[in-house]
């Protein structure tokens, strides 16, 4: 899924020297194919203050991104009742004020915390719970920073999203025999995968002794293949495949009011020079597994850790964060 919004972010960059009209006929795709989140956002006493900007600087941004199951159809935009509809993936992008890079933090799903109104229970619960706000909430309250944009997607789009780039060559870290395309073995190593097959890749758990640890590496693996592929010139200067990167992705993602064409925009026009290797991920610590009073297997949370990212994010350090952790981390 942040593979899906940065392409929709780089995509306008790419386009800078192309027709007035083209560029417009893809922000009428975006802002016409996209799902709005009625409301996205926690009422705003109950939420942190907004970043402020550096000296001769623009503000940091934080961006939540959630992934989902849930189908967008009929109106139903992923959000307004999200009851029985976890979050198979979360993760938190932060774009530093001085927009050198673009760092992303994925979050266990079964990371034990509270969610307000509903006790202690696996983050992915929040958005079962109360939907986007509720979801957004948890994590401001985790880091004691604000969210200012969120975003939803169908893991249907990680497939739309391969297929638009004819294939993505994914780097395999484990051979695993898939749970989701039975028949199906992945050997290590890199490969082309359609569509069908990145989308089983990034949901399997169930193949690995490690589980969800190996799904998110995998996730982020799947993010630097999608973004090298579509920072190529052979996409950059296609209109074609751009425009398909739009109308294929654009319908399996929800998104605040906030992030509509102009905001994607501006935020393509900073993020102009960014490329693959400014985009650093990882994965917030934990302190390993546990077993919940109620008898769920969970992962427990890290609260230095937890308590060193949210200062990193308010000081917009996040990036020392990032190097002073151990390889792989």
């Amino acid at each position: 899924m942040a593979a899906v919004l940065l392409a929709m972010v780089l995509i306008v960059a790419a386009g800078g020297a192309a027709a007035v009209t083209y560029l417009a006929q893809l922000s009428n795709a975006f802002d016409s194919q996209t799902v709005r989140i009625p409301q996205a956002f926690p009422e705003a006493s109950l939420r942190p203050a907004a970043a402020e900007p550096r000296p001769d600087s623009r503000s940091p941004i934080n961006i939540l991104l959630l992934g989902t199951d849930t189908v967008a159809s009929d109106g139903d935009p992923l959000v307004a009742s999200s009851q029985d509809s976890r979050t198979d993936a979360m993760m938190l992008l932060h774009l530093p004020a001085d927009r050198q890079q673009l760092q992303v933090m994925s979050i266990m799903r079964d990371l034990w915390t509270d969610i307000p109104g509903y006790g202690e229970a696996k983050v992915n619960a929040a958005y079962a719970h109360g939907g986007a706000p509720l979801a957004v909430r948890v994590v401001e309250e985790m880091f004691g920073t604000r969210i200012d944009h969120v975003a939803v997607m169908d893991f249907e789009g990680f497939g739309s999203l391969t297929e638009s780039l004819g294939g993505v060559e994914i780097t395999v870290g484990q051979a695993f025999d898939s749970s989701h395309l039975p028949g199906r073995r992945f050997d290590a190593g890199p490969q082309l995968m359609n569509g069908q097959e990145a989308l089983a890749f990034v949901r399997e758990r169930y193949a690995y002794s490690d589980g969800d640890y190996q799904r998110v590496r995998n996730q982020q693996e799947f993010i630097r293949a999608a973004l090298a592929k579509f920072l190529t010139m052979e996409t950059l200067t296609n209109p074609g495949r751009i425009s398909d990167v739009v109308s294929k992705t654009a319908p399996y993602v929800a998104v605040d009011d906030g992030l509509n064409a102009a905001g994607v925009a501006a935020l393509a026009l900073e993020l102009r020079d960014l490329r693959a290797d400014d985009i650093k991920m990882f994965t917030l610590p934990t302190a390993g597994i546990g077993t919940s009073d109620d008898g769920q297997s969970i992962v427990l949370r890290d609260e230095a850790a937890i308590a060193a990212v949210g200062r990193a994010l308010r000081g917009d350090t996040l990036d020392q964060y990032i190097q002073a952790l151990p390889a792989g981390g």
